[in-house]
């Protein structure tokens, strides 16, 4: 079996935003802390032009991007990143353990707009 080898760097730093979950009047409600608060950690960040996506009748693009990294325990699929310049972006489906070999990790992310 081939070993696993990154195609880029780990020169992009992102915040890994953990959530914390609370209960107010009966429901599980999702925090997550300030970017600035997030742990610092270094990836590889591939964009693509996003993704096309079909709601509504509406052709919309949505700005994902995959990354890859060290394998991290703490990185899951409810946990956001935030780039050095105050964008957000979600986690899409489950990081991968690259080979199972907690070694590397690759997750999709798509990032997070506000907006009306």
């Amino acid at each position: 079996m081939a070993e696993y080898i990154p195609q880029m760097p780990f020169c992009v730093p992102l915040f890994l935003l953990q959530p914390s979950y609370e209960i107010q009047k009966g429901v599980t409600v999702k925090t997550y802390p300030k970017p600035e608060e997030g742990q610092l950690f270094y990836c590889s960040f591939r964009t693509f032009g996003g993704t096309e996506s079909l709601s509504n009748n509406m052709i919309v693009v949505l700005d994902t991007a995959v990354i890859e990294t060290w394998y991290r325990e703490d990185i899951k699929s409810d946990c956001r990143f935030a780039t050095a310049q105050g964008h957000i972006y979600d986690v899409v489906g489950t990081p991968e353990n690259i080979g199972m070999r907690n070694q590397y990790l690759k997750c999709k992310i798509q990032r997070v707009k506000g907006g009306g």
